[in-house]
């Protein structure tokens, strides 16, 4: 099994769609066995989800992501865990000892109102905010 993580600075990185590194660990019997930071190769949030699947990752574990890479990542099926804050390394070892804290439910969170689930930016009209500059 695959686990890749957003990453920054040790850190899980929040933005998925502006993600520069992913911290990829590989597990053999519920151990991790190898890790390695493999860049995203400037892509861009429509393209991460190719590139995840082509490092054969099984589970991503990021911060917040809009619907379109939701949607990528679940027709590559890769099992995501989302919502998640803190130290890499220790979100995967927590996520292998079945204790990760993630939010069922994440989703960019620079909404202070609410859309339905088919909301991705840039496809809506509200106005209260510009969706240009995050929810990658």
């Amino acid at each position: 099994m695959k686990i890749a993580v957003t990453y920054e600075n040790g850190m899980v990185f929040q933005h998925f769609g502006r993600t520069q590194q992913f911290k990829v660990y590989e597990v053999v019997d519920g151990k991790m066995v190898d890790m390695k930071v493999v860049s995203s190769n400037g892509s861009g949030h429509g393209a991460l989800a190719g590139v995840l699947a082509a490092l054969g990752v099984n589970v991503l574990i990021c911060g917040g992501m809009g619907m379109g890479a939701k949607n990528a990542l679940a027709a590559a099926g890769i099992e995501v865990r989302g919502g998640v804050q803190g130290q890499a390394d220790l979100a995967v070892a927590d996520y292998l000892a079945g204790k990760l804290a993630f939010d069922p439910d994440y989703r960019c969170d620079h909404h202070d109102h609410h859309h339905g689930d088919d909301h991705e930016c840039g496809d809506h009209g509200c106005g209260e905010h510009d969706c240009g500059d995050h929810c990658h």
